[in-house]
Formats: structure tokens, C-alpha cells, sequence
């Protein structure tokens, strides 16, 4: 069979192309108008739009499911309650993990990874033990390691990278030493779009015994995941990102190392019993969920799975890698134009600068014309720091944008060009 890329995608039927003008009907907010001009959003890295039903799926909550969950028998609390443990199951067959017990409910990638290293990590990491991270990591990825290095006397090591944007492989070998407790790696970087050959590097540390985290928040809206297929010890991803609400995330992990981890926070729901004496822990999932949790996003977030499944997801990849190729060739001839990130392997998401052009300008430029950009370090000072650039420009796509969206962002650089040029 012949594999469904964008170059079979562009020679297939027009009935077996993916039909982005009908997907873009069931996101209300890309029929608005900003500045005059039709929303062009292409800063899906920082945030994604919300279909319809993710709105309605919230709205129905607080109409009429509103209350709080796991602690009250009125009929009210017992629904909201199934809806809720229902999303957890929803978020599990989503990530192909073993158990729903599995799954844990946070605010957000940032607080899944500062769960891990504040119960796991604190638990692990002794005086000089290291944790090795990438050179291309977001400050969440890379902040929470340094904290428990400087509370633990422990060792930050970094996985350096080429000038394509690719991670060298045979020095992360090398930094895998005894004394390393934990990998922490990126599946998809959100300045570079590089999609990092995770398996190959779980395999690897898995060999000599060592855990492996992936952030997924820019992996998991654009590629299937499989956690038992990853074998991975630990996977976060982001609602906000995933078409879903903002104030929810999933942690993963698997059920013996979250078994064996301590609490991250203390309060209601996290208790089996307490007394002034002592406390007892309540099991997997609730002993990582104090308090009263996200409900109504955890509900949003199964209703943005929901619709993601329900999308052909091989024409849907299809058409993101599209939009890349699309987007990489039209900018590419831009005098004084410049990629930042040429990985093997990518997800739709272009990094440029333009030679005596502050990234901010050209984000300028293109909002005029409705174009939402994003410009800046875009949290990822290092990689920055490693391309010798201030900032870049970035043009991130999601499965609703269209050829034409990308052309009039390589019109507004033209005009960045002429203006500031």
C-alpha cells in the first residue's frame, strides 16, 4: 500500500482529501474578523481554538451538571461525578494506557512535570545524581530540574544538538552514566518543531535502568500516542493545546512508579482516612488530585478528544505536513529570510528571522492584517542562545489552516521587508 503522505495526498481524489473548509465551520472563533481583516491563527504552539462542541461541552456542565465530585450522594454530585472519571477513561484510550488509575488530572504540562520532580525526583535524586534534558527544552522542561538540582546537590546534564535541530544521539549515550536518575525529554519542540526519535531514546535509557519523562504538550494534537508502545515511564500533555480548555493537563504514568511515589500536594480527596496522628493515602489516581479538581475541563478535554477521533487522522497528518512543505517553500526564497530548525523530522510549525528585523516587527506587520504570529524566545532562551538569534518568528499550523492562510503570511513578511527592510 502506498503510504499517505503529502505528496499522495495532493495526487489522491478530491473525496479523499482531508475537507479542511468543513472542519473550520466548527471552530466559531475563526469566523471573526481582527483588525478588518479574516482571522488568520497561526500560533496553534501556544494555544489551540476550541470546536464547538468543547464550548457546549462546558456549557452543559455548568447549566446542568454543576456540582463537586467523588464526595456527594445527590444526584447532581454523582453525575458530575461519572462524567468526570468518564473523561479519565476517554484521556487513557486516547494514550493507550494500560489503566485509567493511570491517569492523572493537573492544570497543565508545566504542573505534571513539576509533580514528577517534586515526588519522584525528591524521592530519587541524591547528591551527585544527574537528570539529563535537551538543549532544545521549553523553561518547564528545564526550571523544575534545576530546583530539585540545587535542593538535592544534584547535576543538570544536556543533550546537545546539531545545527539542523536534531538531537546527536551518540552523546545522549554518553551522558547516560550511573548516576543519572531520570531522562527528561521533549517528544515535539515547540521552538524548533523537531520531532525527537523518542522510542529509540526510551529504548536506550530503559537499557541501563534509567526512567524516561516526555513533555507531549506539542506531540500529542498532531500525532497518535501510544505510552505502552513508547514504554515511556512518564507522558504530560496539555488541554489548551489539544482543542480543549485551558486549567487542565494529563500526567501519565505507570502504575507502579506512581504507586511508589509520595503525594505532591495534601488536602481533600487525597485521603483514605486522616487523624492528627496520622494520614492515609488515598490510591492512584486520587492520591496526586487534592482538592476539588478542574471538572468542567476535564469534561471539555474528553469532548476535544472526542472530536479529534472522530477526524481521519491519516488525512489529517497528511494535511499538516502539507501545510509544513507549503509554508517551508514559501518563505524559504525571502531575501534575508532565515529557518531556525531544519530537523529530519517535523511538525507543522516554521521558526524564521529576517536579517535587521526584530522578530516582534514582523509579528507586528502580520497582526495588521489578522494574522496571529508569535514572536519571541518563545519560552526557549537556550535554543536561542545555540542558533544566535534574540528571538524568531513562528508560524505554527494546526489541521484547520489553509494554503491561503500561508500565503498572506508571506505576503505580511514581504511588507515586514519593505517597512523595515
Amino acid at each position: 500500500m502506498t503510504p499517505l503522505n503529502a505528496e499522495t495526498l495532493l495526487a489522491a481524489p478530491a473525496a479523499n482529501r482531508f475537507d479542511v473548509a468543513r472542519v473550520r465551520e466548527d471552530f466559531p472563533i475563526l469566523q471573526r474578523l481582527v483588525n478588518g481583516r479574516p482571522l488568520v491563527y497561526l500560533d496553534n504552539a501556544a494555544t489551540s481554538q476550541k470546536p464547538r462542541t468543547v464550548i457546549e461541552a462546558l456549557n452543559r456542565y455548568y447549566s446542568m451538571e454543576n456540582a463537586n465530585v467523588h464526595r456527594g450522594v445527590h444526584y447532581l454530585s454523582e453525575q458530575a461525578t461519572a462524567a468526570y472519571e468518564r473523561a479519565r477513561r476517554r484521556v487513557q484510550r486516547f494514550l493507550h494506557a494500560r489503566d485509567s488509575s493511570e491517569i492523572i488530572f493537573v492544570r497543565g504540562t508545566t504542573e505534571a512535570i513539576n509533580l514528577v520532580a517534586n515526588t519522584y525526583g525528591r524521592s530519587r535524586v541524591r547528591p551527585g545524581d544527574e537528570i539529563v534534558v535537551s538543549a532544545m527544552e521549553h523553561p518547564s522542561y528545564i526550571v523544575p530540574w534545576q530546583m530539585l538540582c540545587e535542593a538535592q546537590g544534584g547535576r543538570l546534564r544536556v543533550i546537545p544538538m546539531n545545527d539542523a535541530g536534531d538531537l546527536l544521539l551518540d552523546e545522549y549515550e554518553r551522558l547516560l552514566n550511573p548516576r543519572v536518575r531520570l531522562v527528561a525529554v521533549t517528544h515535539v519542540s515547540n521552538a524548533l518543531g523537531t520531532m525527537n526519535p523518542v522510542k529509540e531514546m526510551i529504548a536506550v535509557a530503559h537499557a541501563r535502568g534509567i526512567p524516561v519523562l516526555l513533555d507531549g504538550a506539542q506531540a500529542a494534537p498532531h500525532r497518535e500516542v501510544d505510552v505502552q508502545a513508547l514504554d515511556c515511564d512518564f507522558y504530560t500533555f496539555s488541554g489548551h493545546k489539544t482543542f480543549g480548555p485551558t486549567g487542565i493537563g494529563i500526567l501519565y504514568g505507570k502504575a507502579a512508579l506512581l504507586e511508589e511515589m509520595p503525594p505532591f500536594q495534601g488536602g481533600g480527596d487525597m485521603i483514605r482516612s486522616v487523624t492528627f496522628e496520622r494520614t492515609e493515602y488515598a490510591p492512584i489516581p486520587a492520591k496526586f488530585e487534592a482538592g476539588t479538581p478542574s471538572i468542567a475541563d476535564a469534561i471539555g478535554l474528553e469532548a476535544a478528544i472526542d472530536y479529534l477521533e472522530r477526524l481521519d487522522r491519516p488525512l489529517m497528518e497528511a494535511h499538516e505536513a502539507e501545510l509544513l512543505r507549503h509554508a517551508t517553500e514559501a518563505l524559504a526564497p525571502i531575501p534575508g529570510l532565515r529557518m531556525i530548525g531544519a530537523a529530519r523530522e517535523k511538525t507543522g510549525l516554521v521558526s524564521f528571522v529576517l536579517d535587521g528585523i526584530h522578530a516582534h516587527d514582523v509579528g507586528t506587520i502580520a497582526d495588521r492584517d489578522g494574522i496571529a504570529l508569535r514572536a519571541g524566545h518563545h519560552c526557549a532562551q537556550p535554543v536561542m542562545e545555540r542558533f544566535g538569534v534574540p528571538a524568531t518568528a513562528r508560524a505554527s499550523f494546526a489541521f484547520y489552516n489553509t494554503h491561503e492562510e500561508i500565503d498572506a503570511l508571506v505576503a505580511a513578511v514581504h511588507r515586514a521587508r519593505q517597512i523595515f527592510g
